[in-house]
């Protein structure tokens, strides 16, 4: 089933022929992935569980080992990250204390891997 082109935070994008974008199955595990790390447990009503929360460790001393170990948690609990091989994920601290994270999966659908890279 498609589901609506749209990265957390951003907008709705329109396609060549005017309509609403689409996402395919590997663009529609990205926006899932990023929401997933991007939303803090308890923000989403029908499941509290849900969500990373890489907010809260902003204004924290820097800890990048703990910031991959959620990230790498969370992503395995979405059906199209394989769970081999496991993602990778590095978090580089900048010196101006943002945190730039990278990731790398492999989609459980096709095998390819993707790579997302984002500052928190």
């Amino acid at each position: 089933m498609a589901d609506l082109a749209l990265m957390f935070g951003g907008d709705l994008a329109i396609g060549p022929t005017g309509d609403l974008l689409l996402a395919d199955a590997a663009v529609l595990t990205q926006q899932r992935v990023l929401r997933r790390l991007l939303t803090n447990a308890g923000d989403y009503l029908w499941q509290l569980s849900y969500g990373a929360g890489l907010g809260q460790f902003v204004g924290q001393p820097s800890a990048p080992a703990a910031i991959a170990g959620v990230v790498r948690s969370q992503m395995l609990q979405e059906a199209g990250v394989a769970r081999s091989p496991a993602p990778t994920t590095a978090a580089l601290i900048n010196s101006d204390g943002t945190v730039t994270l990278s990731v790398s999966y492999a989609d459980a659908l096709s095998g390819a891997t993707y790579s997302l890279s984002f500052t928190v």
